[in-house]
């Protein structure tokens, strides 16, 4: 939220408000569905639980990797987007800035530390002030002028800028397997995820439409900035550098934390090689799956020339993980109100695919990756007579009863 408004006009001009809008009517039955799926499985483990439920474990270790590879490009994303608004702030360089926050967070998971409930309330109670500051205090300057020519890009840029826009509509199935926290556990969930729809849908259409309104063709990549800015003056500008810090520190945090938990269990599931697997236990911290990302986030890093191919990159992985858990939600939940709700969010998330276009070769490779890593780590056939093959032969192994060789 801190620089998608950007992004999307940029692809797509005033008619960026339609992207906004379609994607929120996209969330309705994909949220309501993964809410219903965590009601009906509370100790699943994500979307790859449900997946591998609805489709076997091949299926699941897809999904996984999709999620799993997302991270290190989608950590790096956010990591510059905070660096973004501190070079714009308070004229620090913007990729070094960038890579200190990114520093810092996989130090702090590497300490075993972990942003407590509490603080990441916090954050988001942050967030929410933020946004809704910079939309109340901005809107009095709105120039009707700024929305001609309304879609100067057509269809294909209001398409393009969905597929920006899907880095912030992704997620719903992050809490689906929170339910069993939940006093009332089914009710509990849906109600929460209503609640969060309605909040979700005031603040994106408030930006999206004000951000347009005020900073026009001009807006630049920081425009929360730029409406603080309009609506309070310059004194908005280094607090908001300072509450970019925090907010990206935050979310690159806590997505490390569960990548790295994920990581472990996909080794310990055959889609990593097994030496990843250390570390996943309740109370350890899993330092070589966090070492994993970081090494793959390095050159992410280096390389990194483009936030919104980044953003574009990472948005086709995590739409394509929610496309997989609401085709599972439709196999999975029994026939009734529920499952028609995740036949349309699936039928949804297909449409939200295709405007992810080229990008999709991202999963589409991530894919490739976890079928390898299933074929290295399945177990060799026994040959004839039940030997096991070993580097040095076949070597003979007692039967079950004992008292033979086979």
């Amino acid at each position: 939220m801190l620089v998608l408004p950007h992004l999307a006009a940029t692809a797509a001009g005033p008619a960026s408000v339609l992207a906004w809008a379609g994607l929120l009517a996209l969330s309705v039955p994909v949220a309501l569905t993964f809410a219903a799926l965590g009601a009906r499985y509370p100790d699943g483990g994500g979307v790859a639980s449900f997946v591998g439920l609805a489709f076997g474990r091949p299926a699941s270790a897809v999904a996984g990797w999709w999620f799993f590879g997302a991270v290190p490009i989608g950590t790096v994303a956010g990591a510059l987007v905070g660096g973004q608004y501190v070079e714009a702030c308070l004229g620090v360089n913007g990729t070094l800035a960038g890579g200190l926050i990114l520093a810092a967070a996989f130090a702090t998971n590497a300490a075993g530390l972990r942003t407590s409930g509490g603080l990441q309330i916090g954050f988001v109670v942050l967030l929410v002030a933020l946004l809704t500051a910079a939309v109340v205090t901005a809107a009095p300057h709105a120039d009707p002028a700024n929305f001609t020519p309304f879609a100067p890009y057509g269809a294909a840029g209001v398409a393009s800028a969905a597929g920006v826009l899907m880095f912030a509509f992704v997620g719903w199935e992050a809490a689906s397997h929170l339910s069993a926290e939940f006093a009332d556990r089914g009710k509990g969930l849906i109600r929460a995820t209503v609640v969060t729809l309605v909040v979700i849908a005031l603040l994106y259409l408030g930006v999206s439409v004000v951000s347009v309104g005020v900073l026009g063709p001009g807006m630049t990549g920081v425009p929360l900035t730029a409406m603080l800015e309009t609506g309070i003056g310059g004194a908005a500008r280094p607090v908001t550098g300072v509450v970019a810090v925090l907010l990206t520190f935050g979310a690159i945090n806590t997505y490390l934390a569960g990548a790295a938990r994920l990581g472990a269990a996909l080794a310990r599931d055959g889609a990593l090689p097994g030496w990843f697997a250390r570390g996943g236990a309740p109370g350890e911290t899993p330092y070589r799956s966090l070492g994993l990302l970081a090494v793959l986030s390095v050159p992410v890093l280096v390389w990194a020339v483009d936030l919104d191919l980044l953003m574009r990159a990472t948005s086709a992985c995590l739409a394509a993980v929610t496309a997989a858990g609401v085709a599972a939600a439709v196999r999975l939940l029994p026939p009734g109100r529920h499952r028609r709700t995740a036949m349309v969010g699936s039928g949804l998330s297909l449409v939200a695919l295709a405007f992810c276009g080229l990008y999709l070769v991202v999963p589409a490779v991530l894919a490739l990756v976890a079928w390898g890593a299933l074929r290295v780590a399945a177990p060799r056939p026994a040959s004839p007579g039940g030997a096991r093959r070993t580097k040095r032969g076949y070597k003979r192994r007692r039967a079950p009863s004992g008292g033979q060789y086979s």
